[in-house]
């Protein structure tokens, strides 16, 4: 303990470790860097003595661990890769979580060793290209899971910092089966790489994308074992033929409402197809966002016999103009084809049902499992009903929120 600062080693002698008959650190298989950093915080305030008490426990942990599975280093401030026996415990991680406003040499370093990660979780803090990170990527052999969250001011985007990033995934295209993206919506970026990258991504299971409208001709888009489809913004064809080509192993979809959809001529058309391409090609349905229109309510009936699978529905309706005689027949469809999985509905827009026609849908609904309701409309008179049926088991929870906060 020489070379450790004073303050730390009058700590450690006032309280000395007791001796411990197993060694606890031979089965450690992760580094959390947050976690380390706040335990480190509560011996010293001294910005120095941290950084040397990091160094030591990297080190400690490094020689002691046989090998590691799991580092997050977001905040680190140490190359852990230039420890001694580094090369023996890193080249068998598993998953790594980091940000992009770590130096670039850090990855480089991580690159030369760590060449078969599974999993790997950026946090996007800035606008230019992170090569570090590229090339980290691009030296992965058997690369699963690949999540990117933006997290930087708008004021601060003065480029692309996506391009390389996205063309050194695709490199990954035969082992990549999760791609989740999470992206701040920039006024102006029109994320052109997704064009050149979605299509390769042939392996896909999970697709998620915010913030971003897909604008790719949808004949490219072909995932066979995909399995969940999240998508804010993306035309209906579109997602017809991804869900067409999914060779029933879709178990959840989720796209969002984008005003676009008011003023598509085709859409009464669009929205036909879509609800039939899923009861025609997903049985495994679990959850389930639809958009559509009282002109489709057969093809809605159908879909509701086809999936018998189905736990949550999140309803949206365009141009409805009668609410309440729409949100009436809606109640008798349920009541009359929802599979007896169904556990949660989701209306996203105002649907309105009269105090009879609701009272009438939970009688029936007794002996189907208790349901859950979202709505982002509220009636007083609604409140005492709902209540009644909570109380008997017919309904297991009701809640008003926000409308954005009905989806999935």
């Amino acid at each position: 303990m020489f070379y450790l600062p004073n303050d730390i080693k009058e700590l450690l002698a006032r309280q000395p470790p007791e001796s411990i008959s197993f060694d606890y650190l031979s089965f450690c298989k992760s580094i959390d860097v947050d976690i380390l950093n706040i335990i480190i915080s509560r011996g010293s305030s001294s910005s120095y003595n941290q950084f040397i008490l990091q160094r030591e426990i990297y080190g400690l942990i490094i020689r002691k661990c046989p090998e590691l599975k799991y580092l997050n280093i977001r905040s680190i401030e140490h190359q852990v890769f230039y420890f001694p026996e580094a090369k023996s415990r890193l080249e068998s991680l598993c998953e790594l979580k980091c940000d992009t406003s770590i130096d670039s040499s850090y990855f480089y370093g991580l690159a030369s060793i760590c060449q078969n990660i599974h999993r790997i979780i950026i946090t996007n803090e800035g606008v230019s290209v992170n090569h570090g990170i590229v090339k980290l990527i691009e030296v992965q052999k058997n690369l699963k899971y690949f999540e990117w969250e933006d997290n930087f001011g708008y004021e601060e985007y003065i480029g692309d910092p996506y391009d390389e990033i996205f063309l050194a995934l695709t490199k990954n295209a035969s082992s990549l089966n999760h791609l989740i993206l999470l992206f701040q919506f920039i006024e102006g970026c029109e994320y052109q790489f997704l064009q050149e990258t979605l299509p390769k991504l042939y392996k896909l299971k999970t697709l998620i994308i915010t913030n971003v409208f897909i604008f790719i001709n949808e004949y490219k888009l072909i995932y066979h074992e995909l399995e969940v489809f999240n998508v804010d913004y993306i035309s209906l064809s579109a997602a017809s033929s991804i869900i067409e080509n999914s060779r029933g192993n879709l178990r959840e979809i989720s796209l969002r409402y984008y005003n676009n959809y008011d003023y598509e001529v085709n859409f009464n058309e669009d929205s036909l197809v879509y609800i039939r391409k899923i009861y025609e090609n997903c049985p495994l349905i679990e959850y389930l966002s639809l958009t559509f229109s009282s002109e489709n309510f057969i093809e809605f009936d159908k879909l509701l016999k086809a999936c018998q699978n189905l736990k949550s529905l999140l309803l949206l309706f365009i141009h409805n103009s009668d609410r309440e005689e729409t949100g009436n027949e809606l109640l008798k469809i349920l009541i009359r084809s929802a599979p007896t999985s169904l556990r949660e509905i989701r209306f996203f827009n105002d649907f309105q049902f009269s105090l009879k026609n609701l009272e009438e849908f939970f009688e029936k609904w007794k002996g189907r499992p208790a349901l859950s309701i979202q709505t982002a409309y509220l009636r007083d008179d609604y409140m005492e009903l709902i209540d009644k049926y909570k109380s008997i088991g017919v309904v297991e929870d009701f809640k008003c929120v926000p409308m954005l906060d009905i989806y999935f």
